[in-house]
């Protein structure tokens, strides 16, 4: 069992939790990722450490709520405990000094983004960080990504903020001033790193993606979490979670995380007839 020490609701239907986790903070790395388990007999959820305290034993999950299981997740408090959370799980990001990285963020990726980004910073880089959302308050973390970025840049769909446009719109931009970009990476939705990865390569720019397929163990037994990277068979569990946008195929991953929509809908409308309104999320 895990003490969730703070839950705060940070937008719309996302969620931010540190939770009492001591061994996964001392040794987790940026990239790596924990899986959380509300109660027994809940899904095992694959969240990306947005941050930790290996002093106070602590990591940071930051989530959006989108089905039963994260909706139950949602509704737990400070306080509360969780059944079960292990980790940490996948490879670190590979941190080095590469000279100017930009850094594209999108939704709650930008959660996974932040300690990559950061580390990158501390690492002598120059980081370019790109944040982009629907509208504003969707758009999180601006000031932790801000306080490790040499420029911050802001893109909306609906012009509530910064660039009004898609983050890929702000790549171009920032290439077409003569950026040198030694290095990209991107992590939201799948759809934007979709895009993310075909502006990548118009602009001739290496890119990392850190990939979200469905996940059972999260250890690479189960089988769920296949990827077809570089024409050949990886686990986002333990092959990644990061990897070659440009190696990634991306139609075939898009098309097996909507396999079971149908399922989770059911799902969804059979909890929420179990607890009432949900209005709250």
């Amino acid at each position: 069992m895990s003490k969730i020490l703070s839950a705060e609701r940070i937008a719309p239907k996302e969620y931010d939790f540190w939770v009492e986790a001591p061994r996964i903070a001392k040794n987790v790395r940026p990239g790596q990722f924990a899986v959380l388990r509300a109660s027994e007999r809940d899904e095992r959820i694959p969240l990306t450490i947005a941050d930790f305290d290996a002093e106070r034993g602590s990591i940071r999950v930051i989530f959006q709520a989108v089905g039963k299981s994260t909706a139950k997740l949602a509704s737990l408090k400070a306080g509360d405990e969780i059944r079960d959370v292990s980790g940490p799980l996948g490879n670190a990001s590979e941190i080095e000094r590469y000279g100017t990285v930009l850094m594209v963020g999108g939704g709650v990726g930008i959660a996974a983004l932040f300690p990559v980004l950061r580390a990158l910073k501390q690492a002598g880089n120059k980081v370019i960080t790109i944040l982009g959302g629907r509208k504003s308050e969707l758009v999180i973390m601006k000031g932790e990504c801000a306080a490790f970025s040499d420029e911050l840049i802001v893109t909306t769909d609906d012009g509530s903020e910064g660039i009004k446009g898609l983050v890929t719109d702000a790549m171009k931009m920032v290439s077409g001033r003569g950026e040198k970009i030694d290095r990209v990476w991107a992590i939201g939705p799948s759809i934007m790193m979709k895009f993310c990865t075909a502006t990548a390569k118009e602009l001739g720019l290496p890119i990392w993606v850190s990939m979200n397929p469905i996940m059972v163990d999260g250890t690479g037994m189960c089988g769920c979490c296949r990827l077809n990277v570089g024409d050949k068979m990886k686990f986002g569990c333990v092959d990644g979670p990061e990897f070659d946008g440009h190696q990634v195929d991306w139609n075939d991953f898009m098309n097996r995380m909507v396999q079971y929509k149908d399922e989770e809908r059911i799902s969804m409308e059979k909890y929420e007839a179990e607890v009432g309104d949900l209005s709250w999320l």
